[in-house]
């Protein structure tokens, strides 16, 4: 084995799936892999499925000295050459030793927790320039986008399973229920879409505030909020429109999923989206915080299918030219060889 992997985070979100995905397509590659990750019955799953060693553990705050020790002891086990830390806490756990120690950053993290590491990998280009702007080494980051891909013989959701009209515009709107995806603008865009039906996925905090106002806003009939999904490709290809209002969002990995899956997209010009999307050729952006734009953008998509189209096959271009799985496994198995561990 020459990765081990660390994920120290137990909740649902896309850098966790994200994190599966990768380390699956990574076994599928034969990266030689184990990954230490905090109990989630569904990860553990999922990786062992993919063939990958798992050992879980703790993962748990300042006070803990014992995941360190027992990371340090199962890279020894497995003659890791290097160890991958998935964001902060997973970092704080890393421990030196006769590896190379890389942080995986899929935001504007606090680098105090990658003190000493070897590396620093960014999911976006403005992510890589704003670590080198903290005062990292510039020739100690590099950027690995995320990769996107779409089954070959996946089919789109029944729309009855959610008791959703088949000839209805369908928006689809993914992320967690959290102040930051602006599902609450998704909602109020709705408003001004009397024929739409809006699909919610994910889960959070926000979700008793989010439905109560779709009640005040008139459109609960119309709205379905789905949870946490282990089946977004199906969503993605049961829909006609993604709509991305984020207010903060370093990447857009939806964005990327959604060109994959031949969706159309608009969102919101937060910094991850602004960053993928070139407004008016793959997609259509809005600014922050505008419902009415989201709306209006929604409504040109729907009433300009060769556009729509024009737009989805660009993307998927782009998916298969730089978020592909194959291109984003190559660039890691580089950098693990730079570290001796391919």
């Amino acid at each position: 084995m020459s990765v081990l992997h660390l994920l120290g985070t137990a909740g649902d979100g896309g850098a966790e799936t994200y994190f599966v995905d990768l380390v699956a397509a990574l076994q599928r590659a034969g990266v030689g892999q184990a990954a230490a990750i905090r109990r989630h019955a569904g990860r553990e799953a999922a990786l062992k499925a993919a063939g990958v060693p798992v050992k879980v553990l703790s993962f748990g705050g300042p006070i803990d000295i014992l995941t360190r020790t027992a990371v340090a002891g199962y890279g020894r086990l497995n003659e890791a050459k290097l160890m991958l830390a998935w964001m902060n806490r997973a970092a704080r756990h890393t421990p030196k030793g006769p590896w190379a120690r890389i942080g995986r950053l899929g935001g504007y993290y606090n680098l105090k927790y990658y003190a000493g590491f070897e590396e620093l990998v960014a999911n976006t280009e403005d992510i890589a320039e704003w670590i080198v702007a903290q005062g990292w080494p510039a020739g100690r980051v590099r950027c690995i986008p995320n990769f996107a891909a779409a089954p070959a013989d996946g089919a789109g959701l029944d729309r009855a399973t959610l008791d959703t009209p088949n000839d209805a515009p369908l928006l689809l709107a993914m992320g967690r229920l959290h102040d930051s995806k602006a599902h609450d603008i998704s909602l109020q865009a709705l408003a001004e879409l009397p024929d739409a039906w809006l699909w919610v996925a994910g889960v959070g905090p926000l979700e008793g505030k989010l439905k109560a106002m779709a009640q005040a806003l008139g459109v609960a009939s119309r709205v379905r909020f789905l949870g946490w999904r282990t089946d977004p490709s199906a969503l993605y290809r049961a829909a006609d429109v993604c709509v991305f209002p984020s207010r903060y969002e370093p990447l857009g990995n939806v964005v990327i999923q959604a060109w994959a899956h031949g969706l159309p997209v608009v969102a919101a010009a937060s910094q991850g989206p602004k960053a993928l999307i070139e407004d008016g050729r793959d997609g259509i952006l809005v600014p922050v915080d505008d419902a009415p734009a989201l709306a209006s953008g929604v409504r040109r998509l729907l009433a300009e299918p060769k556009l729509a189209k024009a737009f989805t096959e660009r993307g998927l271009g782009r998916v298969v030219a730089e978020f592909s799985e194959t291109a984003v496994v190559a660039q890691w198995k580089t950098l693990f060889s730079d570290y001796g561990a391919a």
